[in-house]
């Protein structure tokens, strides 16, 4: 957020948006219970090393760093804040002295802080824990704010696929080594994960829409939300129609992945170098387009999100439910999370990052991409338009052409090495070995593919694109 916005929130005082805290040296006791109380209600921000009035006293400048440690590893203890939330906390220079800043999304699950439950108002934070009034009143404005959180008490466990519990769990584990959900079962890991609840008013429990959308099969997700559908299209010569189409009725994981697959099949790949580590930059920002339509959408809403790849342009369309209308300045907006339970899911296995951050990353990747910067449009439905080039959006048939550009113009010699060394055939375990790489998926999405895609490595056992014996080769430099 820019300075100036943080400055305007700072001179307008607390309210039930916004806290100061003194925390010079260390976190003030209540902290967490701003938080808390903020995850709860409305979302708000929160600063600290500034007095109560506003006035400006800093952090210490040895404690900063202490200060956001202790910040982030208590959101992610389950005794200190539960369910755990992921927050960014930012430090900023205001008038000579270093505050942190903290911006807090609504939630949309009821949140405790060591086991007592806030709520936020004018006045502050109140421990509303007793009053079982107000707390069941908590529990029915998040579910009926959230269509993530409806719960469907006739769904069966056995109608989720099995398969993608494994997936989820060999993710977070790529995540985090000794990730919890790695020791749970199904049932177990739905809990944790917030997708499956119990309404304390009515004592239905079950699993939620959330749960059904990431892990239920075809028909079950049909049962719960007959509207639901992706629809990726290709339309280049027949822009009266399309050249390619798939229609996605899936789960979440899956139609992440085929979403994923249609961009990879239809606009060509750029290597780029960040920080000696070689990166796909349509990667970079089909990621976060694509977990945009998925993740940050209103499902309640039966409008289909769309994903359009064109001459000039890539545009997507998602339902939204808009906290502002128009079009989106990436330096001075607050995001509001649409779905934060399957949003968090989908950080926990590491397809996306914190709230906020999307933006951000397409604007930075399209200026290398395609040197043109995207637009993103806040309305009921929201929109994001990605500029091409006509080096990004030709064909995928003119890859070899390419990939043999990218490797001369950007004097890529780890490739020439590789594809010297791949003369005799090679696995993948041995490329990968020789290059120094050792995420497997990477290795495979952002150097395999690509050459393989562009002529420059050949299958040698081309019918069997995944068989455990695959060697690859190549004929020429």
């Amino acid at each position: 957020m820019r300075i100036e916005k943080l400055k305007e929130l700072l001179t307008g005082g607390e309210g039930i948006n916004v806290e100061f805290k003194q925390s010079r040296n260390k976190l003030n006791k209540d902290v967490f219970e701003s938080v808390c109380a903020f995850l709860n209600r409305n979302g708000g921000h929160l600063f600290l090393g500034v007095e109560d009035k506003g006035g400006i006293i800093g952090i210490e400048p040895g404690a900063v760093d202490k200060l956001k440690k202790d910040f982030v590893t208590s959101m992610n203890n389950a005794q200190k804040i539960s369910p755990t939330f992921y927050l960014t906390i930012e430090d900023v220079e205001i008038e000579g002295e270093t505050i942190l800043y903290i911006f807090i999304p609504e939630s949309s699950q009821v949140h405790r802080c060591n086991g007592r439950i806030y709520d936020r108002n004018e006045d502050g934070d109140i421990d509303i824990t007793d009053n079982t009034n107000l707390v069941s009143a908590m529990y029915m404005r998040k579910q009926g704010t959230y269509a993530e959180n409806r719960i469907f008490p006739y769904a069966e466990i056995s109608e989720l696929k099995s398969d993608l519990f494994i997936k989820a769990r060999k993710l977070a584990a790529n995540q985090k080594p000794n990730h919890p959900w790695k020791a749970m079962d199904d049932l177990e890991l739905l809990k944790s994960a917030g997708l499956y609840l119990k309404d304390l008013q009515s004592g239905k429990e079950g699993l939620t829409l959330g749960g059904i959308l990431i892990f239920g099969n075809d028909q079950l997700i049909h049962a719960a939300l007959p509207h639901y559908r992706t629809d990726a299209i290709l339309r280049r010569e027949n822009i009266d129609r399309y050249d390619d189409r798939d229609d996605i009725r899936t789960n979440l994981i899956d139609s992440y992945e085929r979403l994923m697959q249609f961009v990879a099949k239809h606009l060509n790949d750029k290597f780029y170098l960040e920080k000696d580590q070689r990166i796909s930059v349509r990667d970079k920002i089909f990621r976060e387009v694509i977990s945009n339509i998925l993740i940050h959408r209103e499902f309640a809403n039966p409008f289909p999100a769309k994903l359009v790849i064109e001459n000039d342009r890539v545009y997507t369309e998602n339902s939204n439910k808009p906290h502002g209308n128009g079009v989106i300045d990436p330096e001075n907006f607050s995001p509001f999370p649409k779905n934060p339970t399957i949003a968090k899911f989908f950080k926990e296995i590491g397809w996306v990052d914190e709230l906020g951050s999307g933006v951000r990353n397409i604007y930075k990747y399209n200026k290398i991409y395609s040197g043109a910067d995207p637009t993103f449009i806040e309305g009921d439905v929201f929109k994001t338009i990605i500029p091409l080039t006509a080096q990004a959006s030709d064909q995928a048939a003119q890859a070899s052409a390419q990939a043999s550009d990218q490797v001369t113009d950007q004097a890529d010699e780890d490739i020439k090495r590789l594809l010297e060394f791949c003369k005799t055939p090679r696995s993948r375990e041995e490329m990968q070995r020789f290059l120094n790489m050792s995420h497997r998926g990477y290795f495979r999405r952002t150097i395999i593919n690509p050459l393989v895609k562009g002529g420059l490595l050949k299958l040698t056992i081309p019918d069997k694109p995944t068989s455990p014996n695959q060697k690859y080769y190549s004929e020429r430099l």
